[in-house]
């Protein structure tokens, strides 16, 4: 059996929603800090709390289904060290979609501040309340958030490189089938 050339419906549906996902989050995340004390601010640490339990439900998701199932084939054009550049690229993503929820989950949890998803079920404290484990915990969570932010910058540049300047099917290797695409 060869490899696939594109990548499977459900991994294309996880890729997207978990972008969106993390992409709302860190808007939210950059303009709720600037909020006063209010229950606003403490409705949008709860919502951004949400898709972040959510974006880790989807990350492990991911991760399941792409250890069961092939990844496409690289195409054969590309240099090495492109193809080193993706897997790095790749893998250093999937770590921070599963790692960066976690931490946030861990902060909180440090700061004494119950992560309720839903606002329906109670998710356990991690560790014990603790300040200056809560003060750590953030500046790991925040820059683990900008270096994700980076990341997405230089894979995002370089599937739109691949698209409009090789003009090659790396891109449309991750993009949904639409009616009348003209692909198979």
């Amino acid at each position: 059996m060869q490899p696939p050339v594109r990548y499977t419906t459900p991994a294309i549906a996880l890729h997207w929603m978990i972008f969106v996902l993390i992409a709302c989050s860190f808007m939210l995340a950059v303009y709720m800090v600037a909020v006063p004390l209010s229950p606003l601010k403490l409705k949008y640490y709860s919502w951004h709390k949400w898709i972040g339990v959510t974006v880790f439900a989807l990350a492990v998701a991911r991760v399941a289904w792409r250890v069961f199932n092939p990844v496409p084939v690289v195409p054969p054009h590309l240099p090495h060290w492109q193809k080193r550049a993706a897997a790095a690229t790749h893998l250093l993503l999937y770590v921070l979609i599963v790692v960066i929820p976690i931490t946030g989950w861990l902060y909180s949890s440090a700061a004494g501040v119950p992560t309720v998803y839903l606002g329906m079920w109670q998710l356990p404290d991690l560790v014990a309340k603790d300040k200056a484990l809560a003060a750590q915990l953030k500046l790991v969570h925040v820059s683990l958030n900008y270096t994700m932010l980076g990341l997405v910058i230089i894979h995002a540049a370089a599937a739109i490189k691949h698209h409009y300047v090789d003009r090659d099917d790396v891109l449309r290797r991750m993009l949904p089938r639409f009616a009348g695409s003209g692909e198979q």
